[in-house]
């Protein structure tokens, strides 16, 4: 199996989107409301710029997407 390529992606307070991007994949940086939408969008970006920079790939290319997400957690009133 070939080693999957790391995407990395932050959640974006202030834009209300998960924003990804990946130094395994040139050019890829991307946004999406949801993790879902996030997916969609890489599994078409990720071969397609592999592709434009002129990187040999397989039918299939395996990601990871590393999500990232700070948040606040309180305790409940008494």
């Amino acid at each position: 199996m070939q080693k999957p390529l790391f995407v990395h992606a932050d959640w974006d307070e202030e834009a209300g989107v998960w924003v990804a991007d990946s130094v395994e994949v040139p050019g890829l940086t991307t946004e999406a409301a949801t993790v879902e939408d996030l997916v969609a969008k890489l599994k078409v970006m990720i071969p397609e710029l592999l592709t434009a920079n002129g990187t040999p790939i397989q039918e299939a290319v395996p990601f990871e997407l590393l999500i990232r997400r700070f948040d606040t957690a309180y305790r409940a009133a008494a």
